[in-house]
């Protein structure tokens, strides 16, 4: 169809968000693609200036971050993400046991005003056309759920969703990273993992269903010990805050529900490391392993999973093979993993794609950190690349050809700043998102780099204690409990649940957790 003939200024002005594609959805070749119609990559303001389209993926720590703070008035703001909300993961352990409702750690995505929001996922980009192939979703459910796979077909079959094209100026990577199963079997299949609100629903369903199912008439005690053993397999902060989240709502909600169970239940931190908590110096995490020792959580060091399998014998449960207990297989009424993260699929397949832009004649491809696999950055935030044909040299000699690859800007876990070591936290990810939008809000992002200010670290070990390590002061027990939930409290998104967090904090305390399945 011919596009109808417009004036110059109408056409900077008009906004084509999406154009159909005429080819099949097998592979990402824009060249094939249906004519492109309008452009539609920026708006005309009212003083004739232009406002730059920034499309930013993700809706993270890092990608909501920079959205909310990036100026309305000078940048279209798009954001494309499988799901439409943000979640407030610090806090994410205590929705799957019920001391806070789901709600409380969302934050709608479209409430931030965007110009425009399309829930789907980067298939692919082509930097030289400054152009994103999306995926569409429409699922949240699909979206609230760990996802550690694509289950795309490769023929671009059912498998897919509908696909569409968006334009930008500027490009913000800020898709994160997934839960690392490290190929071991039964993982990917059988384990919970706590990243997203789905799975706290899940994980919070379990718990409540294996108490059911362990109180009936027909269980048997040795179905009862499978089914009340709670299996964690990381010792950092999530797995850690989980068990005592775990312990607390057993000890304060379920015990006097289900005071015949108790002598049943176990909870198990696993972990391949000497010590859990590695990011605390020895005395905190000693603080740690001895409060869980008394609370009766067990922490298992230096064990290796080998291998999660359902359990015939016990419907519902698990077997676990260990590495240092040999032929032995423990049973769990569920496996909780919260160790190791990989890269997004989006982030593998460009960083393996080689791409000319219009003003060079050489084959580019994005630098990729050697130990990580993320997207190396430099100290300004901006993607580099490299020569394709310096892919199989050197680090050091890479990092010399390296260069910033013009309007695009990576941020958080999917990315690596070039000599700098940084942990993948939230609180890295949403400094680097206040700076990012700073430095564009001022137009001097290639002036001034990145620098992290560690605020510390904290970790809640339950019953009203917690540890705080930073540069200035380390605290543990009760003072540490009350600097960590103050802290979460403030580092809340929105007024909205400013209050509703605390407001739920006290409905658990004054009348319990709710414990019904729904």
């Amino acid at each position: 169809m011919a596009t109808p003939q417009m004036s110059s200024a109408a056409k900077a002005s008009r906004r084509l968000l999406t154009r159909k594609t005429a080819i099949s959805l097998s592979g990402f070749d824009l060249q094939q693609c249906a004519p492109r119609g309008r452009r539609m990559a920026s708006t005309v303001l009212g003083d004739g200036r232009r406002k730059e389209r920034v499309v930013i993926l993700g809706s993270g720590w890092s990608g909501y971050g920079l959205a909310r703070s990036l100026d309305p008035k000078k940048y279209e703001r798009i954001m494309i993400s499988p799901r439409s909300y943000f979640v407030f993961t610090p806090l994410l352990a205590g929705t799957a046991v019920g001391t806070l409702e789901f709600r409380a750690v969302l934050e709608p995505v479209r409430r931030l005003g965007l110009d425009h929001f399309h829930q789907g996922w980067a298939d692919d980009i082509d930097f030289a056309r400054k152009v994103i192939r999306v995926e569409a979703n429409t699922s949240d459910d699909i979206a609230s759920r760990t996802r550690l796979m694509l289950t795309h077909k490769p023929d671009g079959g059912s498998g897919k969703g509908a696909m569409f094209d968006v334009e930008y100026d500027k490009l913000i990577i800020a898709v994160g990273s997934y839960s690392q199963t490290f190929g071991i079997e039964g993982v990917r299949e059988h384990a919970n993992f706590l990243r997203d609100v789905g799975d706290a629903r899940k994980i919070r369903m379990k718990i409540l269903q294996n108490f059911e199912k362990a109180a009936l008439p027909i269980t048997t005690d040795e179905d009862r010990k499978k089914l009340l053993h709670f299996a964690i397999v990381g010792g950092g902060p999530t797995g850690i805050e989980f068990a005592a989240e775990l312990h607390d709502l057993i000890r304060d909600d379920l015990r006097t529900t289900y005071p015949e169970l108790m002598k049943f239940l176990d909870i198990t931190v696993y972990d391949v490391a000497p010590k859990v908590l590695p990011m605390f110096d020895k005395k905190l995490a000693d603080y740690a392993m001895e409060r869980f020792k008394r609370e009766g959580i067990h922490v298992k060091t230096q064990h290796h999973l080998m291998r999660v399998r359902p359990d015939e014998e016990t419907d519902g449960c698990f077997k676990l093979k260990i590495k240092e207990y040999g032929d032995e297989e423990i049973g769990a009424g569920i496996v909780v993993w919260s160790t190791g993260l990989m890269q997004n699929p989006l982030v593998e397949k460009l960083e393996g794609k080689p791409f000319k832009l219009p003003s060079s004649d050489s084959e580019m491809q994005l630098h990729r950190d050697a130990r990580t696999g993320g997207l190396v950055t430099d100290a300004n935030l901006r993607v580099n690349m490299i020569p394709h044909s310096a892919a199989s040299e050197s680090v050091p000699s890479q990092g010399q050809k390296a260069t910033p690859l013009p309007d695009v800007y990576g941020i958080g876990d999917c990315t690596v700043i070039a000599e700098m070591s940084l942990p993948a936290t939230a609180q890295v990810a949403s400094q680097q998102a206040t700076h990012l939008a700073k430095r564009l809000n001022k137009g001097d992002v290639d002036e001034k780099p990145f620098k992290f200010r560690n605020w510390g670290t904290m970790t809640y070990l339950g019953s009203w204690t917690a540890i705080h390590q930073s540069s200035a002061d380390e605290l543990k027990g009760w003072m540490a409990w009350v600097l960590w939930r103050t802290a979460y409290l403030t580092r809340s998104m929105s007024v909205r649940n400013k209050i509703t967090v605390p407001f739920y904090w006290a409905i658990s305390w004054i009348f319990g957790r709710d414990i019904s399945r729904f």
